[in-house]
């Protein structure tokens, strides 16, 4: 077998999550709708989110933050207090929100988890967070590791399937992220597999890696399996 060890992400590949930041955010521009249009809301807020991973990371209570500091600033420090009890109270509604998989999600993490390969969850994002979806996911016994870490990029990889399988060169990674969970793992040596979500953060965007032997995109998880057994 040339393919012995299979890498799935989380969020947007296995349930569901970008429609939740989207709903937020739509929130988040009512309750400023007094001080700032809707576009420049939106730029603010990406603006802030982008300065921020390098100090909170990927994930809700991130969000959270550059929520309120977005609000202190296009307010110009007058944001009431109410207005930030309400953020606050937001996200925690996205923390506590249920698990909904995606189509196909179990039956092709089981599937892999029946055949002869390793299977291993790669995501990125908070800790605690990520933990509570898997553990509601009710996925957690078909892997055989689970690695969250705090960014996705080939080294990371590189590190992953040499710990938990037989080299990036004899795995794939299966997501619906073209810049974290395609690109760098075909730069390790592995296959790329993209999903496409028709949802998508503006930092997740990335080109495609078009006419590289080891890219392959498939229209949802239910054709997972075919494509396993033609590439390995």
């Amino acid at each position: 077998m040339n393919i012995t060890t299979i890498g799935f992400d989380a969020d947007d590949t296995l349930w569901h999550n970008e429609r939740f930041f989207v709903l937020t955010q739509d929130r988040f521009a009512e309750l400023l709708r007094d001080y700032s249009d809707r576009g420049t809301l939106d730029d603010r807020l990406l603006e802030a989110e982008t300065r921020n991973i390098g100090h909170y990371g990927y994930g809700i209570k991130g969000f959270m933050l550059s929520m309120i500091e977005t609000a202190i600033e296009v307010t110009d420090s007058r944001v009431p207090a109410s207005v930030i009890q309400q953020i606050l109270e937001i996200g925690q509604e996205m923390l506590r929100h249920p698990i909904e998989l995606l189509p196909h999600a179990r039956a092709a993490v089981e599937a892999m988890a029946a055949s002869d390969h390793r299977v291993v969850l790669i995501t990125k994002g908070d800790l605690l967070d990520q933990e509570r979806k898997l553990a509601e996911s009710d996925l957690r016994q078909f892997f055989d590791g689970v690695e969250i870490v705090s960014e996705k990029t080939a080294a990371v990889y590189e590190r992953i399937f040499q710990d938990r399988g037989d080299g990036a060169q004899r795995a794939v990674m299966v997501g619906n992220s073209m810049k974290s969970d395609v690109l760098p793992a075909i730069a390790a040596g592995s296959w790329g597999i993209h999903v496409p979500f028709d949802l998508a953060w503006a930092l997740e965007h990335a080109d495609p890696p078009v006419g590289n032997a080891r890219y392959r995109t498939i229209n949802d998880l239910g054709e997972l399996q075919g494509l396993i057994g033609e590439i390995g």
